[in-house]
Formats: C-alpha cells, structure tokens, sequence
C-alpha cells in the first residue's frame, strides 16, 4: 500500500513594502495635521553694575505666592487688576524697575502669564528674581 504524504505547504513571505508606505502616509498626514506653536519670547533686562549705583529707588515687586495670589509691593491684587495698579505705581515713578518674584511652588505657565500682564504695563525694565 502507498501512503502518498503531502508535501509541507511552503510559508507564505508578507512582505513589508505596504507597511512601509502605511508608516509614511501616516507620518506625513500628522506632520501636516499638529500645529505648531507660536513661540514667543519674553524679554527681560539683565542687572547690570552701573544701573544698581545709580538707581536710587527700590524695584517695584510682583510676587507670585504658590496659590496663585499676586501681591503688588506687598498688597494683594487680582489678575485682572494687577495692569492697572502697576500703570498706577510706573505713573509715579516711570524709571522703576518691576521684579517679578515666583514662589518654588509656582507652575512655569503661571509666572509665564503674570510676565505676560507685567508686560502690559509697559514697564522700563522688567526682570525675573528668585523669591
């Protein structure tokens, strides 16, 4: 008797090729779809040794406390009023240097928006301290 013993299938190769091109169309399709951040800078003047000796007058301070309270040379102001009562202190002193003081504690965008309103105010000089 003669048992006829199939013969072993051969292995189907899958090729890469359209994988290939799935990963690129797909790469293309989100470089074309995220979008892309405008990015802006915030200028800061740097101390210099000069400008220390010859200012007679204290910078003004914004602090930024942990839970978000803003203080304005030690009063308490709201984010919405803090343009207003710097415009009224630089109206008194035009040449006075704003230090915005953040907290450890501080989220980075929080002290980004404040640096933002300080702005605003269109201060001379404005820097960025260490509480």
């Amino acid at each position: 008797m003669l048992i006829e013993i199939p013969q072993p299938r051969r292995r189907v190769l899958i090729s890469l090729t359209p994988l290939i091109d799935v990963v690129f169309i797909l790469l293309i399709f989100f470089m074309l779809a995220s979008s892309f951040l405008d990015w802006s800078a915030v200028t800061l003047s740097t101390p210099s040794s000069q400008s220390s000796a010859t200012d007679d007058q204290p910078p003004l301070a914004v602090r930024i406390l942990p839970g978000g309270e803003l203080r304005v040379a030690g009063e308490a102001v709201t984010g919405e009023h803090l343009v207003s009562v710097l415009r009224e202190h630089l109206a008194v002193e035009p040449s006075r240097t704003v230090v915005v003081q953040p907290a450890g504690e501080v989220p980075l965008q929080t002290v980004v928006n404040v640096l933002d309103r300080v702005r605003e105010a269109e201060p001379v000089s404005l820097r960025l301290s260490r509480e």
